[in-house]
């Protein structure tokens, strides 16, 4: 199976493609590094040829309201368009557990209208709603910060590893579309500001995280189910520890 991955040398996708060509199939890592822009629609058309299956994990490059709505939207109607020309089967993209409990935060917003186009477009499709990462803690302590402290939601969080996101996002990719939406999420259900102080003590930053009803979470409040996952969520397996241990081990 040929499988076009959006975002393919990021993050996610890197692992991604890497996952899915170990599993026999033809894996191509798609972004504007590679020549193909979903924005501008350079290149897409050419990339889409043969392919059957779409995995949509690419990312904002700017978290500004206005920016991120408009790369979603651009991306989202370029990227399904030229699908349905190509004839893909299955277009599957990663958003947010939370997403639609998030209309606060411009960045949802932007997320909710990616979604949107996805459900009203003619493709076949999965959406995979994933907890926060690990890997982005470094960011969440940077958006918590007031002065020498960190001031972040004691909300819950259950948060995953990017390693299990690969995995599951393969998994969802070489299965038949479920027409709906799959949820995510690390094995720990654990309180954002009391994570994020583990967090801190462990990389040897003396700061201390307020927990903070009132701080928001890019731009909303939160409550204590916006960010965890409902019912039966298909869980990873690397916990906070071993996710930390390894990250360094990797230095």
């Amino acid at each position: 199976m040929k499988i076009l991955v959006i975002g393919g040398t990021g993050l996610i996708g890197s692992k991604l493609v890497k996952i899915l060509a170990e599993r026999g199939h033809e894996a191509v890592a798609a972004s504007p590094a590679t020549g193909v822009n979903t924005i501008t629609g350079a290149g897409l058309a050419e990339a889409l040829a043969g392919v059957d299956v779409v995995v949509d994990v690419a990312n904002s490059p700017s978290f500004e309201d206005r920016a991120v709505l408009e790369f979603f939207e651009t991306s989202g109607r370029n990227l399904l368009a030229a699908e349905a020309a190509a004839g893909v089967r299955h277009h599957v993209a990663l958003s947010v557990v939370g997403t639609h409990r998030l209309a606060e935060s411009g960045y949802f917003r932007g997320k909710i209208a990616q979604e949107k186009l996805i459900k009203a477009a003619s493709i076949p499709y999965t959406i995979v709603h994933s907890t926060q990462f690990f890997e982005f803690l470094g960011g969440i302590v940077q958006s918590g910060a007031v002065g020498d402290e960190i001031h972040l939601s004691p909300a819950y969080v259950q948060p995953i590893a990017s390693d299990d996101v690969a995995l599951a996002m393969a998994d969802a990719t070489l299965a038949p579309p479920v027409n709906g939406t799959i949820e995510i999420a690390g094995p720990e259900r654990v309180r954002l500001a009391a994570l994020v102080q583990r967090y801190l003590q462990k990389t040897g930053d003396g700061r201390k995280v307020v927990a903070d009803e009132q701080a928001r979470y890019f731009g909303a409040l939160l409550e204590d189910d916006t960010l965890v996952p409902g019912p039966g969520p298909r869980l990873g397996e690397i916990g906070f520890e071993t996710w930390f241990s390894s990250a360094n081990a990797k230095k």
